[in-house]
């Protein structure tokens, strides 16, 4: 499945009224729903609850968009970013959760991610924030009481790391209700625990970002881990011979201008791969490349050449495809 971090919350409204579904194959059982304008799908083994899983999942969804979709005029994120005031705000334990994972990855990847640059994907017509940008990220002030500005016009746009947030209340939840071997991906983002009902691994797709394609670029397994794709293919158009994407660099404050085609990234919570994957896309294929190498982050970073698309596989990720991990 393709899914861009723009798309991932648009139309969530519209999608959360849609019927969930579920099916048997053999010995699995598959469950799926709508989820932010696409999809979710739980693979479990025979005997599970459906009907309470895609409850559950559904709340989660709801949940999210109510809280950190900026494309909802009414959610958390809307609130504080339409409140001009340096003034402590109180929000939610999982916005805080989420601001945390984003300022701590916004300090490792040296300013890589940053999720106050809303006015800039908007302006390129990629999300509903227009405002131009003000203030650093890094003196956004986070405390267990709320969020404080540095700037009153200061805004949040967390779709680069809120879809991760939402997977990892996903499989929080599997586990909590008692399965220990599960598949989940929302939106092209993967989590799986445990082991297929054949005691094979689960085996994860990495697609080859080509228009106009539908194949793999690679399969590889995933156990205890996610894994996160963050890609141009989908959320890009191209103006005066310009290609221009909804991943901003944030030290030129204008869309990443380079040959990555995608990144994939392991990580231990969707929350933290989700953010990772967004940072080295938006780094480039060499600093990009260099940084996941020397802070050994299992990454394959897909590169566009005038031969086609080119891998490039950190050691780590070589060694988890080998089966060496």
């Amino acid at each position: 499945m393709t899914l861009t971090r723009r798309n991932f919350i648009a139309g969530s409204t519209l999608s959360l009224s849609s019927t969930k579904l579920w099916s048997q194959t053999g010995d699995i059982v598959q469950i799926e729903g709508p989820a932010f304008g696409a999809r979710w799908r739980a693979i479990l083994p025979l005997g599970i609850d459906a009907d309470l899983i895609a409850s559950k999942v559904g709340s989660i969804i709801k949940s999210v968009d109510s809280t950190m979709s900026p494309f909802n005029p009414t959610s958390e994120i809307s609130v504080f970013n339409s409140n001009q005031t340096t003034r402590l705000q109180r929000v939610s334990a999982d916005i805080l959760t989420t601001v945390n994972e984003a300022k701590r990855t916004a300090q490792f990847t040296q300013g890589a991610f940053d999720p106050t640059l809303g006015g800039v994907v908007g302006r390129y017509g990629f999300g509903p924030i227009n405002s131009a940008p003000v203030g650093a990220f890094k003196d956004l002030a986070v405390s267990r009481a709320g969020l404080q500005k540095s700037q009153p016009q200061q805004t949040l746009d967390l779709c680069g790391i809120a879809k991760g947030f939402a997977l990892d209340q996903i499989a929080t939840t599997l586990t909590d209700l008692g399965y220990n071997d599960y598949f989940v991906e929302l939106g092209g983002e993967v989590f799986a625990r445990g082991f297929h009902p054949d005691r094979r691994p689960w085996m994860a797709g990495i697609e080859r970002p080509v228009a106009g394609q539908r194949t793999l670029q690679r399969t590889i397994p995933v156990n205890n881990e996610v894994l996160a794709t963050s890609g141009d293919l989908v959320n890009s158009y191209r103006h005066a011979n310009q290609r221009y994407s909804h991943i901003i660099d944030p030290h030129t404050q204008h869309p990443t201008n380079n040959a990555l085609a995608s990144v994939s990234v392991f990580a231990p919570r969707a929350i933290t791969a989700d953010a990772l994957a967004t940072a080295l896309f938006a780094m480039g294929p060499q600093i990009g490349f260099a940084f996941a190498q020397d802070y050994e982050i299992p990454a394959m970073f897909l590169v566009r050449d005038q031969r086609g698309l080119q891998e490039m596989l950190t050691d780590n990720f070589s060694a988890r495809e080998s089966g060496k991990i």
